[in-house]
C-alpha cells in the first residue's frame, strides 16, 4: 500500500485543529491505536503551531501565509507527515530543537514542540533555510508494523 494526501491551508492558528483531524482521518484505515492516534495528532498540531507562530512571525511573511500539510502510507503501516512551509526559515535547526529553546515570547511558549514531535514520532527530521521555509518530516510506525 502506498496512499498519498496534500491539504494546503491558511497559516492561521484556527487551522491547527483542520489540520489534526485531517491526519487522524488518514491514517484511520490502519486502524491505529488510540495512544498513536493522539500522538499522530499532537505532532502535526506542534509542527503546524510552529509554522504559524515562528515561520510567519515578520509581518513581511503573511501575506498569503499557507501551511501545507502531506501525509504518506506506505507498506506495513509505515506513515510518513510532512509539514511545510515557506516562512522566516530557522538559523540554527538544531539550537531550534533543544528543549526549552523558543523564538517567542518566553511567557508564552515552552520551547518544547520539537522534543515533543521527537517523543511521539519513531523519527523526526527538520530541514530549513533562512527566508525560504521549513520542512518537518516525521515518521511513524504504527504497532502492524512491528506485529504487536
Amino acid at each position: 500500500m502506498n496512499n498519498y494526501m496534500r491539504v494546503e491551508f491558511s497559516a492561521l492558528a484556527e487551522n491547527e485543529a483542520f489540520a489534526r483531524a485531517v491526519a487522524a482521518a488518514f491514517v484511520m484505515p490502519l486502524d491505529p491505536t488510540v495512544e498513536e492516534l493522539t500522538e499522530i495528532k499532537t505532532a502535526v498540531s506542534e509542527a503546524v503551531s510552529n509554522s504559524i507562530i515562528h515561520g510567519y512571525r515578520d509581518s513581511c511573511c503573511k501575506k498569503d501565509a499557507v501551511v501545507v500539510l502531506e501525509c504518506r502510507i506506505m507498506s506495513g503501516g509505515k506513515v510518513v507527515i510532512k509539514v511545510v512551509d515557506e516562512g522566516a526559515g530557522i538559523e540554527d535547526v538544531s539550537r531550534a530543537m533543544e528543549p526549552l529553546f523558543t523564538t517567542g515570547d518566553e511567557e508564552e511558549r515552552s520551547g518544547m514542540g520539537f522534543t515533543v514531535m521527537e517523543s511521539f514520532m519513531d523519527k523526526l527530521s527538520v530541514e530549513s533555510e533562512r527566508g525560504k521555509g521549513t520542512t518537518v518530516t516525521m515518521t511513524k510506525y504504527l504497532d502492524i508494523v512491528r506485529g504487536i
